[in-house]
């Protein structure tokens, strides 16, 4: 139960952390606009497509890098991962309106479809490049404590292969 609550725990943060990062990209688009053709709903529309895809990604993650660190993991595979789970998102979508009888032209289709396969793509290695910084610094701290700790004499000759 503690394992479950610890990886729902982090799908949410994941999950809301992509709809910071969609949120923000919204609020560009509307201060880039400045004759006002954008419609205000883009930050939130990117913020909640956001946490949804960062879900799906939290699940696909779950499933496809299961017991590796994010150092065994290369960025192609992790925006690949990014961009199967917005493929995924973007199906569901294409779904939803398909059933409430919405024609289904291919430029509408490849726009739900890629568009966020590559916003995915991209939020998944930038998801990597900040794990893998935190993991960096986590481990440079740990160095600092092995250091404070130090070696006995025998151990330092050990290490450094000197005789007697």
């Amino acid at each position: 139960m503690r394992t479950l609550l610890r990886k729902l725990r982090g799908a949410i943060g994941l999950g809301l952390t992509w709809a910071v990062a969609g949120f923000g990209l919204g609020a560009v688009m509307e201060l880039v606009d400045r004759q006002g053709a954008i419609v205000d709903i883009w930050p939130m529309f990117l913020a909640v497509t956001g946490l949804l895809s960062g879900g799906v990604f939290s699940l696909v993650l779950g499933i496809a890098g299961r017991n590796r660190r994010f150092d065994e993991l290369s960025m192609g595979r992790f925006a690949s991962w990014g961009a199967l789970s917005g493929g995924i998102f973007g199906g569901l979508i294409l779904g939803g309106f398909a059933t409430g009888g919405w024609p289904a032209n291919p430029v509408n289709v490849a726009l739900i479809l890629g568009v966020p396969a590559l916003g995915s793509a991209a939020a998944a290695a930038a998801t990597l490049a900040v794990a893998r910084g935190a993991e960096d610094r986590t481990l440079l701290e740990e160095r600092d404590r092995v250091a404070e700790v130090g070696l006995s004499s025998g151990e330092r000759k050990e290490l450094l292969g000197e005789d007697g």
